[in-house]
């Protein structure tokens, strides 16, 4: 990879305003993976939400878990350090879309029916960090000031 690409990855013009949207729902993102990866937080782990996956059509299991799991929680963490954010935000609008799509759309909007609202809440705050980048505050301003 060019070292203009990388740094266009990582350049932002946000201000301290990312930060605010950031570390919330990276903290959200990050424990939603660990309940599927490692069974934290009241989560089933690896088997467990195979198998529920697996029941609902999302197959193999197993390694739909882990993909929809490390993106959240390894997402999430990128998110909170402000590292990589743009892949980030990109990985998890697309377990977003997954989420909402295969699990809630069919129940409506409101969360008290199982539906999408807190999905595309998130979905949303992924696709504007994707747009706008860290921020000022995060390892990717520093990184990108440094190239």
């Amino acid at each position: 990879m060019s070292k203009s690409l990388i740094k266009n990855v990582l350049t932002t013009e946000a201000g301290f305003g990312a930060l605010a949207l950031r570390v919330p729902v990276g903290i959200i993102f990050a424990a939603h993976g660990a309940q599927k990866l490692f069974g934290w937080f009241g989560g089933y782990g690896l088997e467990g939400t195979g198998g529920w996956m697996e029941s609902i059509g999302l197959a193999p299991g197993v390694l739909m878990a882990l993909l929809a799991g490390s993106a959240e929680f390894f997402g999430g963490l990128a998110l909170v350090l402000g590292l990589l954010t743009r892949p980030a935000a990109f990985a998890l609008s697309i377990a977003m879309l997954v989420a909402i799509f295969s699990v809630h759309f069919a129940n409506g909007l409101f969360m008290s029916n199982n539906g999408y609202e807190f999905g595309l809440v998130l979905l949303a705050a992924s696709v504007s960090l994707l747009f706008s980048g860290a921020g000022k505050a995060s390892l990717d301003a520093l990184i990108a000031r440094k190239l």
